[in-house]
């Protein structure tokens, strides 16, 4: 009866026929998605099933978008125009130098080759303490840490496999031997300074000043160039203006308009893996003597709103993800 009303009042509602065909379309992908998946038993991965719930909120949704940059990123279009952190003009010829170095562009031959891909984005709240969240955790083809969350001796809650760590200079592990092994080490660029850094760490230099960063940064990246990547600016750019719908500000940095880096892992999350879950997110301004991290004992009440972050509206975004059933949350802090 719902559909039938659906049906009747759309036509009173004067819609041109491309708008009918996209509520239409709305209506039947639930549906079409309990069919598709219907019958997988559980925990089986959904080829695909990130993209579909994602193209139900979000219809110009598509996923063709490269994780990081490869040589041939000039021909993004869609980076090309706009200055860090949303896009690459004016740093070409510095990312062409660091490409030729790290000569590899993607996650690798073994995770490139698995068909169904689970992903998980680790974040730093407190609300991972205690949660013996580690061995699930680790049950994910690709986990994803961000700026310098440690993991030895917090496995039993946040597990010990780390596929990637994404960063930038202020949040990057400073002391090498905290480093793990074997990850690929991500650099999201912020500012146009963050690639002469890169720069820097790919080659062995030696950084000289502190200057142009807002506090003090890594000196070495103990990686190989292999281990090292960039990631793809425009997920910073589609989390902002698309997404959360952040001021554009011309494409300019600029107040309360930067993604987190929790939320532009999430975006190139839904791009590059068919399920996406989440852990250690949300903050909770109302609980002010709760640990701000799972770490440390710093506490909620430190942190301060952010002149770069809109954390209230990332917030309503993250939700309507969760509540659309296109990521799980684990630690249900969203």
């Amino acid at each position: 009866s719902v559909l039938f009303m659906f049906y009747v009042s759309q036509n009173d509602l004067g819609l041109d026929t491309t708008e009918k065909d996209l509520l239409l379309s709305l209506v039947h992908r639930p549906l079409e998605l309990q069919y598709k998946y219907g019958n997988l038993s559980k925990g089986e991965c959904k080829p695909g099933y990130a993209e579909a719930k994602m193209t139900s909120i979000y219809p110009k949704f598509s996923k063709p978008a490269p994780m990081f940059l490869d040589p041939n990123f000039k021909r993004l279009s869609k980076i090309i125009s706009y200055l860090p952190p949303f896009g690459v003009r004016t740093q070409e010829k510095i990312i062409d130098h660091i490409l030729q170095a790290t000569k590899r562009y993607s996650l690798g031959s073994e995770l490139d080759s698995i068909s169904c891909k689970k992903c998980i984005i680790i974040g730093n709240g407190g609300i991972l303490f205690n949660k013996s969240l580690g061995s699930q955790i680790n049950q994910y083809d690709v986990v994803v840490r961000l700026n310098e969350a440690p993991v030895a001796g917090f496995e039993k809650d946040v597990g010990s496999k780390t596929t990637m760590r994404i960063t930038y200079p202020e949040g990057a592990i400073q002391k090498p031997e905290r480093y793990e092994k074997s990850s690929l080490f991500v650099l999201s660029a912020f500012k146009p300074m963050d690639f002469k850094w890169l720069r820097l760490m790919v080659f062995k230099e030696k950084l000289r000043s502190m200057e142009g960063f807002w506090k003090s940064v890594a000196r070495v990246v103990p990686r190989e160039p292999e281990d090292i990547r960039i990631l793809n600016p425009y997920f910073i750019q589609e989390a902002a203006f698309k997404f959360i719908g952040f001021p554009n500000n011309n494409g300019l940095m600029g107040r309360g308009n930067i993604p987190t880096l929790g939320t532009v892992a999430i975006t190139m999350a839904l791009h590059s893996c068919d399920e996406v879950a989440v852990a250690g997110f949300g903050y909770d301004m109302n609980t002010p003597h709760v640990p701000l991290h799972y770490y440390e004992k710093l506490m909620m009440s430190a942190i301060k709103e952010s002149w770069t972050h809109n954390i209230s509206k990332e917030k309503e975004f993250l939700r309507k993800l969760v509540k659309g059933g296109i990521i799980r949350d684990l630690t249900n802090g969203i």
